[in-house]
């Protein structure tokens, strides 16, 4: 399975919109960083047919390292968490095949 890139995404987005890569580049970042600092604040962001992506708290807990089977404390912390949206979900899913 292949992976692809911020880079190609920006390279996609600005042939498909015939607007620069430098451009597109902008938009791009504009918007992650806009997302960023959304969940930064603890709001979550809802993009319908994709997902929703939103800040979950874990609160302290007691992990154990797995070289020593040490106890190790663990501070509360937040994550951003994603939820796929039922198009997203449908279109991935769209060419399986049963088995």
């Amino acid at each position: 399975m292949g992976k692809t890139t911020k880079a190609e995404i920006i390279q996609a987005l600005s042939k498909e919109c015939t607007i620069s890569v430098q451009e597109t580049w902008k938009i791009v970042e504009t918007i992650l960083d806009t997302m960023s600092e959304a969940l930064a604040r603890g709001e979550s962001i809802e993009l319908r047919g994709f997902g929703t992506f939103k800040i979950k708290q874990y609160g302290t807990y007691t992990a154990r390292n797995p070289r020593t089977q040490e106890k190790v404390p663990v501070k509360p912390k937040k994550l951003p968490v994603f939820t796929v949206g039922k198009e997203l979900k449908e279109s991935v899913n769209a060419n399986r095949k049963r088995e």
